[in-house]
């Protein structure tokens, strides 16, 4: 299933807890940090922006890399898919970028397996553990309609996370902007090394059998507190090198929407 930036954050959602209201909650000076710590990962990692008229960049990933594809998605994102000519076989990468900009990092292996994933807002981190019950697999999934996984993750604090769930191909094929996906169902349950549950998510995403890889969908999302979320991300638009597009930074739907839904939460909390 796709390494979804939510889950990525499992492990930050997790030290909240035990953080004052006021160090989770954002404020007046948040969009400035965001633009700071944005800046300063896209330097540490080699990466170019350039700016465009209307306050618009393009994506160029680290020397030795290739873009491949960019994705405009619902829910406000633009997610950045390449590959690096050091990396093994098979992997790919992506940068997911919202209205603040990045956001999300990941890296995954021809089988989809989640090898890395970063959140540059939020300085964390969480890699692989190799030693695993049942790693993803995306050829499983191809060849019998279904994949169980069972596996753990290592953040850069030092918590190990268990992720555990399944994901099963429905048999609807679509096409999105020329594109031919396979819907899929999945559930995943994030629980600490001792067994709590943190983040259960269960929904539906998409895979490419070309590009070898999953993209987001509509789910449900639950946290430890209880707080329940309802998400599209779903793919809308595929531009390729020398289309228009290509490289964008901004994403381009349901931003007019986050933000009244933001504001909307505000007021209510």
């Amino acid at each position: 299933m796709r390494h979804n930036p939510i889950t990525g954050r499992a492990q930050g959602l997790h030290r909240q807890r035990a953080l004052p209201a006021a160090a989770v909650d954002g404020s007046r000076n948040s969009r400035a940090i965001t633009s700071a710590m944005l800046t300063l990962s896209l330097l540490a990692a080699g990466w170019t922006l350039t700016a465009r008229p209307a306050e618009a960049a393009t994506f160029t990933p680290p020397a030795g890399c290739r873009l491949e594809v960019t994705v405009q998605n619902r829910g406000c994102t633009v997610s950045q898919y390449y590959r690096c000519e050091a990396d093994p076989k098979g992997w790919q990468r992506s940068a997911i970028f919202g209205q603040d900009g990045l956001f999300h990092l990941s890296t995954i292996d021809e089988e989809t397996r989640w090898i890395e994933s970063q959140s540059p807002m939020a300085g964390l981190s969480d890699t692989l553990v190799e030693e695993a019950r049942d790693h993803a697999s995306f050829s499983d999934l191809l060849e019998t309609g279904r994949d169980d996984f069972d596996f753990w993750t290592l953040s850069s604090t030092g918590e190990r996370l268990h992720q555990k769930g399944f994901d099963i191909l429905t048999g609807e094929t679509v096409e999105v902007d020329g594109q031919t996906l396979e819907r899929t169902r999945f559930e995943l349950t994030t629980r600490t090394e001792g067994g709590e549950a943190l983040i259960e998510r269960k929904g539906s995403q998409y895979i490419s059998r070309e590009f070898g890889r999953f993209y987001g969908g509509v789910e449900t999302t639950t946290d430890w507190t209880g707080a329940r979320r309802e998400t599209n991300d779903s793919p809308v638009l595929f531009s390729f090198d020398g289309e228009a597009g290509f490289g964008s930074t901004t994403p381009q739907f349901d931003c007019d929407q986050l933000l009244t839904q933001i504001l909307q939460e505000r007021a209510a909390s």
